[in-house]
């Protein structure tokens, strides 16, 4: 399976659309979040690339192991499975602010897309090492329509 390309206007508009489709009262169909804590857990992704320093980079160990047996499952082909294992850092317990994330991911996506794909072919990866485009694009498309739909998005 290909998926669209996460830097193409069109298809992050896509993407915000959705999120602007959810409200505080969306109701999951799988797993622990609320949909507060989805767009908190989804900005994630963003804040290692954006926000050098805010998620300690994986131990030497846990790299090679990221790098070996998740790096496909995150980056290749397939949709992620309900209710897939999440790396510590990821994981949302305390309450989050509506608004304020949903604003946050959004903004995310935005700058992804305005940046380009180009900005991204051969960058590396905070868990992943150096990434090309497609892959970027992959994880970040798959990880955000995995959520959407499981907030019914």
């Amino acid at each position: 399976m290909s998926f669209p390309n996460i830097f193409t206007k069109e298809i992050s508009d896509g993407i915000i659309n959705r999120i602007n489709n959810l409200t505080p009262d969306s109701q999951r169909q799988w797993g622990k979040m609320d949909v507060a804590q989805m767009f908190a857990h989804c900005c994630v992704t963003y804040e290692s690339i954006y926000e050098p320093g805010k998620h300690p980079k994986p131990n030497f160990l846990m790299g090679l192991v990221l790098k070996w047996f998740v790096k496909g499952v995150v980056t290749g082909d397939k949709p992620l499975k309900k209710n897939s294992p999440t790396a510590p850092q990821f994981i949302m317990k305390s309450d989050k602010d509506f608004a304020a994330e949903k604003a946050r991911l959004i903004a995310f996506i935005e700058k992804t897309q305005q940046l380009g794909e180009n900005e991204f072919d051969g960058k590396e990866s905070h868990s992943f090492g150096v990434l090309n485009k497609t892959e970027w694009s992959n994880m970040m498309y798959k990880h955000l329509d995995h959520h959407l739909q499981q907030f019914g998005a």
